[in-house]
């Protein structure tokens, strides 16, 4: 039997909407926590890249890598066209996708603390290792 997968290529922007990151994750809320609380990936904490303003979600694996690709390569402006065809005053949307999802602002810092214990707990594996 064929398990059903949902995979998504998403921007973030710092606050200033001057630096853009495109990743791939299969599981948005997770990766956006773990993009707001700064955990694992350098280059979003470094620019302080915690605003989610542009998501589409695929249903392969290849597809979302293929476009996130794609969406690399593009320059600038074409990205923020992309963006602003859906979000054109380029509002945070991982607010209304947490409400939407049911989650509480509690349920957020306690998800947030389990990454943060897993982070935690693979550093020391690999140190041991």
């Amino acid at each position: 039997m064929r398990r059903e997968y949902q995979f998504f290529v998403y921007i973030l922007t710092n606050y200033q909407k001057t630096v853009l990151y495109i990743g791939m994750t299969n599981n948005l809320i997770r990766r956006i926590i773990e993009h707001k609380f700064g955990f694992g990936c350098a280059f979003t904490c470094k620019y302080k890249l915690k605003y989610l303003v542009y998501y589409e979600p695929y249903g392969y694996f290849n597809q979302a890598v293929a476009r996130e690709k794609e969406l690399k390569g593009w320059n600038r402006n074409k990205k923020l066209d992309l963006i602003k065809k859906n979000n054109p005053l380029l509002l945070d949307l991982s607010e209304k996708i947490f409400r939407e999802s049911g989650y509480t602002n509690e349920s957020l810092k306690n998800i947030a603390e389990e990454i943060r214990r897993s982070y935690k707990n693979r550093s020391l594996a690999n140190r041991s290792g």
